[in-house]
């Protein structure tokens, strides 16, 4: 009985060991690319800035189309916030340990910002919906008030999703090397590294996830179906084309988001490769916010010449102070 009371002593202390590591990315292109995720954080906060300024300050852009926009535009520069400055850290400065309560409430503020990209996405699908298939009723329906409601309820759901998963992470007990094979607190990481409690929480977490991807997934492919319809019983070809280059935008980021996210979440963890899961995250979590504001209003032609307004406001001040 002597001899047991140290080993005991021993792995108590190596399972309340709450000092992680990250691995990040130990080869291929991304180990050496701190000066490439500097460049595409400064453009995603550079585009939904913009976007953000020109829909408040430009008249024009005062739709519930540009709101969305602008809300989302906020929402990407909050999302990539919670992952890229810990990678820099990483790359930049080789600091690379996080303690356990710093992991949780990283994975907290990830997954429910990315929820809320997904209830905000479904959202913008129904407003196409609208705008095409009940276009008399659209402003009726869309109303400020609407609006703001629509997205503060994407807001509240999605930081009150994950709560219940979230807490279950406290529970996980962790055995060494603690080292987590990610860039940032995925759960899926959290998985890999624990030594119980793990299959409930990968459960948990995959069922949660399923459910806010798929739900949002299939109202937006059931707005879509309904203006696809929409679209083809259009008679002339130009109306048709028209019709169809308002939703090319939305269309494009739902695949991009949806893609990345069903693959990584909706099915548990266990199995899966974390190397190639990394990547995959770099998609969802850096390159589609950065994306964005290029693929939704910088290449619009309403925005452009609101930005060429704005261009000719600066120039026209510094003209006028030198």
């Amino acid at each position: 009985m002597l001899h047991q009371a140290p080993n005991v002593s021993a792995e108590m202390s190596h399972i309340n060991q709450t000092i992680f590591t990250f691995v990040g990315f130990t080869h291929g292109l991304w180990a050496h690319s701190s000066l490439l995720f500097i460049v595409l954080y400064i453009l995603c906060l550079t585009g939904n800035l913009f976007i953000i300024t020109a829909t408040w300050l430009d008249k024009r852009l005062h739709i519930p189309m540009y709101f969305f926009l602008s809300s989302l535009a906020f929402l990407d520069i909050c999302f990539i916030s919670s992952t890229v400055p810990k990678l820099l850290s990483v790359l930049v400065y080789n600091h690379r340990t996080i303690s356990l309560s710093g992991c949780t409430v990283q994975l907290y503020f990830y997954l429910s910002l990315g929820t809320t990209e997904f209830y905000h996405l479904a959202v913008m699908s129904v407003d196409r919906y609208v705008a095409i298939c009940l276009p008399l009723r659209y402003h009726s329906i869309f109303t400020n008030r609407n609006c703001l409601w629509l997205v503060l309820l994407s807001w509240i759901f999605g930081f009150i999703t994950f709560i219940y998963p979230i807490i279950l992470v406290p529970d996980l007990s962790f055995c060494g090397p603690y080292e987590i094979n990610h860039f940032f607190c995925d759960s899926s990481a959290l998985v890999k590294i624990s030594c119980s409690g793990a299959r409930q929480f990968d459960m948990v977490c995959a069922i949660f996830a399923s459910a806010v991807i798929l739900s949002s997934f299939f109202l937006t492919l059931i707005s879509y179906c309904n203006i696809l319809i929409a679209i083809l019983m259009i008679p002339s070809t130009s109306g048709k084309i028209k019709a169809f280059s308002t939703c090319t935008s939305h269309f494009t980021v739902v695949t991009l988001t949806y893609g990345s996210a069903i693959f990584i979440y909706v099915r548990p963890s266990e199995n899966s490769s974390l190397d190639f899961t990394k990547t995959v995250a770099l998609l969802n979590s850096v390159l589609t916010p950065v994306l964005n504001p290029f693929i939704y209003s910088l290449r619009n032609k309403q925005v452009q010449q609101v930005l060429q307004d704005l261009g000719l406001r600066i120039v026209s001040y510094k003209s006028f102070f030198y």
